[in-house]
């Protein structure tokens, strides 16, 4: 196959323009092109007051593709095309009895199951929330009632926290083996729009990923996998510096000498629980700070310029970073275009904020989190815990600021920059349930982030204008941007340093960050627990 990079095309071009450009840029005939399909489409918004065009990435078979590339040997823009296919790992033998376990049914430990499902190793996933319909149903109860489940909510459920966000399907993440494109494929296979095979930024939203992740779901089950919902682990065993099996809250224990631990960022029990039992963590940076909302014409305006509102281009993101005096590195964070602020909450008297957005991307405002990065070193010495401590601390802080309710305290981005409180709201109208009570977010956060916070948001002005409005709304406080800990994985067989048969995964083990990278985290160690499981087998067996 032949990959053409760079083909450019206006926004509002026919379908047939595609072939007729393709052809023209190898100067064949149309009968000399087998097939094409689109790899990868995007935008270039930098001339958006005179002219956006799509960019497109061209995968295509055609006759005599040797002399093709042969004519165009010293042009970088059409090259072979590389094997983007997936190559799953042997299957397991019909006499293998033990299974493996999942523990977390996020992005993670959902393709780490179904990869180990496909290739018939018939895991046993354990998730301590509950399946996607009645957990989304439960935290409804949070943004309508002011009721917290604190085992089924934005964070623990089926689906992982990605569940409950923008849907966000990219990532910088390094993927040489296009595990990416299983990621994507596997979720247009379950219901997914099929344009995120190849769309520069691809999202599904959250109500769309319900049933999608409930499909995938089915299928791990009928090639002899089990899911177990409400099924929290209470601890871990481990006998002569190896996973033995787990035990759940019920008293219920699973042997097992193979297991993925899959859980999300907010785990902090199950982190306490690996460092009581010696499992080998260490503290990593993260980042804490606010979420703002503006109009989302606001946003369109400012990156799209007279395209703003073109249904090809649908509602416009941003990324914007800050490097401040006091040495802070202030950035966008999770940028959630026509969506809403949500209560992120797991746990009682604690206020935690992040975005979301439907699939559709139509609400009226665009929120990102606005965020300073940390580090142990220099912000939460003290031991492996220090970042989970610091986050409580924060967590519960914000909860007493919000009134108590699992309101948000909230501040107009005008007032904030001038140091006072803010008293009433003006044109932008937050979206956070349950609500937010306006006050003077400075005690939220430590100093320096107030500092550097207040310095970006005007440096991000002069960069899309309008983003230091007045009125503008802060929701404080985002503090869960990433895991606080890292459970340290050799590089090359993927278990714990020092646990033999323990395999941490995605988000929460600190190897992740978002749906996608983590969807790809648990490819990998479920290929490699496979791997080793064969190999361990033939062992065992003599061969």
């Amino acid at each position: 196959m032949i990959r053409i990079t760079e083909l450019a095309l206006p926004l509002d071009h026919p379908e047939a323009d595609l072939q007729a450009a393709i052809l023209k840029r190898l100067a064949i005939k149309a009968a000399d092109l087998i097939d094409f399909t689109v790899f990868k489409r995007s935008y270039d918004a930098r001339k958006k007051n005179s002219e956006i065009k799509f960019i497109y990435i061209i995968d295509l078979e055609a006759k005599d593709e040797a002399a093709i590339l042969e004519r165009f040997a010293k042009d970088h823009n059409i090259k072979p095309a590389p094997d983007t296919n997936y190559y799953p790992v042997d299957k397991a033998p019909a006499e293998m009895t033990e299974r493996p376990v999942v523990i977390g049914f996020g992005p993670c430990g959902l393709y780490a199951a179904l990869i180990l499902a496909q290739a018939g190793f018939k895991p046993i996933v354990l998730e301590r929330g509950k399946e996607v319909r009645a957990r989304t149903k439960d935290t409804w109860g949070l943004w309508r009632k002011h009721e917290l489940k604190t085992e089924s909510n934005v964070q623990f459920g089926e689906g992982g926290a990605g569940l409950f966000s923008d849907g966000k399907l990219y990532s910088q993440i390094k993927d040489p083996k296009f595990y990416g494109r299983k990621v994507m494929d596997e979720f247009v296979k379950a219901g997914a729009p099929e344009e995120i095979m190849y769309v520069s930024k691809p999202h599904i939203g959250t109500f769309r990923l319900t049933g999608v992740v409930s499909k995938m779901r089915e299928e791990i089950k009928a090639l002899g996998g089990e899911v177990r919902f409400e099924s929290k682990v209470s601890d871990v065993h481990i006998e002569d510096a190896r996973i033995t099996g787990v035990s759940l809250e019920d008293g219920t224990r699973i042997n097992s000498r193979y297991v993925i631990l899959g859980v999300g960022h907010s785990a902090r029990d199950t982190f306490r629980l690996l460092e009581k039992r010696g499992v080998y963590l260490e503290a990593k940076p993260f980042a804490i700070g606010f979420r703002v909302e503006h109009p989302q014409s606001l946003i369109d305006t400012a990156r799209l310029g007279k395209y703003a509102g073109h249904p090809e281009l649908g509602a416009a993101d941003y990324k914007v970073i800050h490097h401040a005096k006091n040495g802070r590195a202030v950035y966008s964070f999770c940028m959630c275009p026509g969506g809403t602020v949500v209560a992120a909450t797991s746990e009682e008297g604690r206020v935690v904020t992040n975005g979301m957005s439907q699939y559709s991307r139509n609400e009226r405002n665009a929120n990102s989190g606005i965020v300073v990065g940390i580090t142990p070193e220099e912000d939460f010495p003290g031991g492996v815990m220090a970042g989970v401590e610091l986050q409580e601390k924060l967590e519960s802080h914000a909860y007493e600021m919000g009134g108590r309710d699992y309101s948000a305290p909230g501040q107009l981005v005008g007032d904030f920059i001038k140091g006072q409180a803010s008293t009433q709201l003006g044109d932008v109208e937050p979206s956070y349930k349950p609500g937010i009570k306006l006050t003077d977010l400075a005690p939220s956060l430590p100093h320096y982030a107030i500092e550097a916070i207040r310095e970006a948001l005007p440096a991000f002005g002069k960069k899309i204008k309008g983003f230091d409005r007045p009125d503008a709304i802060l929701t404080g406080i985002e503090t869960r941007t990433s895991s606080p800990v890292r459970i340290k994985r050799d590089r090359d067989n993927f278990q714990s340093i020092n646990t033999e048969g323990l395999y941490p995964a995605g988000e929460g083990a600190g190897y992740a960050g978002g749906i996608l990278s983590a969807g790809v985290d648990g490819i990998k160690v479920a290929e490699a627990l496979a791997k080793q499981m064969l190999s361990d087998f033939n062992e065992e067996q003599g061969a």
